[in-house]
């Protein structure tokens, strides 16, 4: 057909996503039966519909930045670092605040929400893989390593982290990996593991000292407690969401209960984003739940499929850092439904109800597409145009 003509790229990572989307479509109607009725007097369409525009957005931009040169992202990633500076600081004293936490900001007169950490984590992982390329031959140098790629790094995760731990910790991970794929040496990315604990045990000292001085810290340390020692048996409270994720899964079984027939959608706190892996398994059991876990892993090896093929080192960087950033937080989200790791906020990519996140990872999937173009997916003539050298200044 003319019109696929349009779609360039890794076919598998269109259909994967395509994929991924219209089984969010079952999965969030599905899970949003409380939220309905508690907040639209039971119209659950409202939320299926503003859930099903996000989707059409999602892939409009996805449609949007797949089509540019993927070396134009260089330099836009420079402009999107130092604006996310500013954004992280206001949204830290002036965002909306959700269990203490200052997470999103409003824009002006659209009623809708911004969480800046999508922003952020999109910009530093661009921003990574354009310096990486641009210092192959310096990064011997602590000082280029510190100012360049250490300084960012911790700048924007510890931006993030006093709203959001769990977004930080994996963007600081993802940022690791790249550091050691774009050839740092071991000995520096080790001081800034160390740097990191020093920081995190620094604001533990706090809490502890001056209980609820950063009040985010004893929440952390309240999941993890639970976590690890198994506090349920204690105080059931503390692990309500986690109890509540495991009996979904549990009375899941082997083929589900049924699309539309989850029982722990009414109990489970946010089962339409941090727990709707626990409401697929619960419906579609443990079958539609390798279903989904298969189809990430694919998502991931065509990523990364994509980045070893890519004959420029920014290709391969940004491709890999933003496919695994990507795969990395979906794993992460099931393991907590399935009690692997501690309860974290971070939604399934292209599954949980739509949000800013649901449009950032559209546009991180663009990005991925747009490098793939010259791999071989698309036209040799396109591949040949696109494989000229990376955007420097």
């Amino acid at each position: 057909m003319k019109v696929l003509s349009y779609f360039k790229g890794d076919r598998v990572i269109w259909m994967i996503v395509l994929l991924l989307s219209l089984l969010s479509l079952a999965a969030v109607y599905s899970s949003i039966v409380t939220l309905a009725y508690k907040y639209q007097g039971g119209d659950t369409e409202v939320y299926l519909f503003k859930h099903f525009r996000l989707i059409v957005l999602g892939f409009t931009l996805m449609f949007i930045t797949h089509r540019i040169k993927y070396t134009y992202y260089s330099r836009i990633s420079q402009i999107m670092l130092i604006a996310s500076v500013p954004l992280l600081l206001y949204t830290l004293a002036s965002g909306a605040n959700l269990n203490e936490a200052s997470r999103w900001i409003a824009i002006p007169g659209t009623g809708l929400t911004f969480q800046t950490s999508d922003f952020a984590k999109l910009a530093l992982i661009m921003y990574l893989a354009r310096v990486l390329t641009q210092k192959q031959n310096e990064i011997t140098d602590f000082k280029i390593v510190l100012i360049h790629i250490m300084l960012p790094v911790a700048v924007i995760c510890g931006l993030i982290l006093p709203a959001n731990f769990s977004t930080s910790a994996l963007l600081f991970t993802t940022c690791l990996i790249l550091m050691f794929i774009g050839g740092v040496k071991l000995k520096y990315i080790a001081g800034v593991i160390g740097i990191a604990i020093a920081g995190f045990m620094l604001l533990l000292g706090i809490e502890a000292i001056r209980p609820n001085t950063l009040p985010r810290v004893g929440t952390w340390v309240q999941r993890i407690e639970t976590f690890s020692s198994g506090a349920e048996e204690i105080d059931p409270d503390k692990s309500f969401q986690a109890d509540q994720a495991k009996i979904a899964i549990a009375t899941g079984g082997f083929i589900g209960k049924g699309a539309g027939n989850s029982t722990q959608r009414n109990f489970l706190p946010h089962p339409y984003s941090d727990f709707i892996y626990a409401i697929i398994v619960e419906e579609y059991g443990l079958v539609g739940g390798i279903i989904i876990v298969m189809l990430y892993l694919i998502l991931l090896f065509r990523g990364v499929s994509v980045s070893t093929k890519s004959d420029k080192t920014f290709g391969t960087l940004l491709a890999f850092g933003l496919s695994f950033s990507l795969i990395f937080q979906g794993m992460i989200n099931m393991a907590v439904a399935v009690n692997l790791f501690p309860v974290t906020g971070q939604p399934l990519p292209f599954m949980s109800m739509g949000g800013t996140s649901l449009l950032f990872s559209s546009i991180a999937i663009g990005i991925i597409l747009s490098v793939s173009r010259e791999t071989g997916s698309g036209s040799a003539e396109e591949s040949k145009q696109e494989g000229g050298e990376i955007v420097t200044s």
